[in-house]
């Protein structure tokens, strides 16, 4: 396929058939200059089917080899999975950042912690503002949702308008900040969009979005209900949320005690950007050690099962100044993001058999979710009346949901995988490329590609384990003594099968030819080969396999 010399172009690398990882980029090829814009840039939990990593990003290398022409950042609001990445991915970028001051302000503490403050150009932008990015004539567009000041982005360009929304919804009560823009969404339909990018997360949900007034309702009520102490978990950058926990509990007599990091470095962005303005400074644990349990209410990270986060650790006893038990209640103001389903219900078990009860939004009005539902999306489309619609930022099945809703409104739907490179204008819009895609985990404080060999690994030996066999040899290449083998989780080390596999090991060691005994690299090569054999005919397994050689 022949990609347009000039002209528009969208690509997903992250966000895209799948829920988490936000990364996308625009290139404007005009006047015989390329540039590059991207558009968030965040992380993904690990699921059920990659259990060797915690955290995952999209892997950057694209943009990076190109990231010379990579004009800036732009950062549509504060939520994990659409900033949470820039920590880890800004020195591969190493481009100038656009964001709201609550954005801003969230970005900043984890620049701090990863000693990258000083590097990376902020500019902060007033929310509904207009603005530029080395060619791209950019409007924010403030929208409601689950984080303060989300914002969509219009770009303006000599080829068309294009309506980014990243996360929203329509609420005409939500607590704190604007409700979404909807006049400036129908002027920008006036104007004639070309596309519009949109969140697809909740599409499958049909009628209008619930409003974050009713949480706040069902969440003084519930509170207002119980005794003993109460610990609340929601997701840690919902301001609106976090206020709501708040009220509710003063309502009711109870100081508010913040636990966890990520909690408290919300309390300090949102009082640093003029929120929480009529609430008194959150309790730390310790400040809270001589109040009453009925007159105490924590708020506390870890709705997705984070597994070092504090619920999980109150959960398993091993939280060092807090625990729950008999006559405690936990209350979940949140919802489990795909894939974390088995680490939630495993904290939820852990403290029911502590003797919390724990409650749920099954239980009660105390959670309604950020994202816009098929009611708002249809609503949206009536205004912005774009000529293609591309739907992001969910799996296939809210990507397929969204794009009957856009069908259904008279746009013409273009379906992406992530890397697939999408010419907008001008001419025909079609995918003309792909770009290499991939996924990156977080290792401590290391990043590793999913598919490289130590993650490779580190995979094999969670489903076959390892084992490790050594021998000695004199400097003909001939065994000294008897060979060792250790295969934790495979074998025990006085398990008859363990040392009938030793054995076997120590014949093939025997007949391994001369020829191949002087050369280390050759002879363990070898040995390796005899290894996998053995363990293959005892063990029906494929193990990863080593061996350690000492010429003596």
């Amino acid at each position: 396929m022949t990609e347009q010399k000039e002209g528009l172009a969208y690509l997903p690398l992250g966000g895209t058939g799948e829920i988490g990882m936000n990364f996308n980029l625009y290139r404007l090829r005009h006047e015989g200059e390329e540039t590059w814009l991207a558009i968030d840039c965040g992380i993904g939990f690990s699921g059920n089917d990659t259990p060797e990593a915690e955290v995952l990003m999209a892997d950057p290398t694209f943009i990076a080899e190109r990231r010379d022409r990579l004009c800036g950042l732009v950062i549509t609001h504060a939520h994990e999975d659409h900033l949470g990445a820039i920590a880890h991915l800004w020195p591969y970028l190493q481009c100038p950042v656009y964001a709201t001051p609550f954005a801003a302000a969230v970005l900043r503490r984890k620049l701090t912690e990863a000693y990258l403050n000083n590097q990376v150009v902020i500019h902060v932008i007033r929310p509904a503002s207009r603005f530029e990015v080395g060619p791209f004539d950019l409007q924010f567009v403030s929208v409601t949702h689950s984080a303060a000041e989300s914002q969509a982005v219009a770009l303006r360009t000599p080829y068309g308008l294009v309506v980014h929304t990243g996360d929203w919804k329509l609420d005409p009560n939500p607590l704190v900040g604007p409700v979404t823009d909807l006049d400036t969404f129908k002027a920008l339909g006036d104007e004639g969009v070309l596309a519009m990018v949109g969140d697809s997360t909740n599409s499958m949900k049909e009628g209008p979005s619930q409003s974050e007034a009713d949480v706040r309702i069902g969440l003084t009520e519930m509170i207002a209900s119980l005794e003993g102490r109460i610990a609340v978990t929601c997701f840690a950058s919902n301001v609106a949320r976090v206020e709501s926990i708040a009220k509710a509990a003063r309502a009711s007599g109870r100081e508010v005690m913040i636990v966890g990091r990520s909690l408290r470095n919300l309390e300090t962005a949102a009082r640093e950007c003029g929120y929480f303005t009529d609430l008194p400074p959150f309790l730390t644990e310790y400040d809270a050690q001589n109040i009453e349990d009925d007159n105490l209410l924590m708020i506390v990270t870890g709705s997705q099962g984070e597994a070092r986060s504090a619920l999980s650790r109150i959960a398993s006893d091993t939280h060092s100044t807090i625990s729950l038990g008999e006559g405690d209640t936990v209350i979940y103001s949140s919802r489990v993001i795909p894939g974390n389903e088995q680490a939630v219900m495993t904290v939820q078990d852990n403290l029911t058999r502590r003797g919390v009860r724990v409650l749920t939004d099954k239980d009660g009005t105390v959670h309604v979710s950020g994202h816009a539902t098929g009611g708002d999306i249809s609503h949206l489309y009536s205004l912005v009346r774009p000529q293609y619609s591309i739907p992001t930022h969910g799996e296939w099945r809210h990507l397929t949901a969204h794009a009957a809703l856009a069908h259904e409104a008279g746009s013409q739907v273009v379906l992406l995988e992530d890397g697939d490179i999408l010419n907008l204008a001008p001419g025909e819009v079609k995918v003309v490329d792909t770009a290499p895609t991939g996924r990156w985990a977080l290792d401590g404080g290391r990043l590793l590609p999913m598919t490289g060999g130590v993650l490779a690994a580190r995979r094999r030996m969670l489903f076959n384990g390892v084992v490790l066999a050594s021998f000695a040899v004199d400097e003909e290449g001939y065994v000294i003594g008897e060979p060792r083998i250790s295969a934790p989780g495979l074998l025990e080390s006085e398990d008859p099968e363990s040392m009938r596999i030793c054995e076997e090991f120590s014949y093939a060691i025997d007949e391994i030819p001369d020829e191949l005994r002087q050369d280390d690299l050759s002879f363990r090569n070898a040995a390796r080969t005899a290894l996998r054999r053995a363990l293959g005919r005892k063990l029906q397994k494929r193990p990863l396999v080593d061996v350690h050689l000492l010429r003596v």
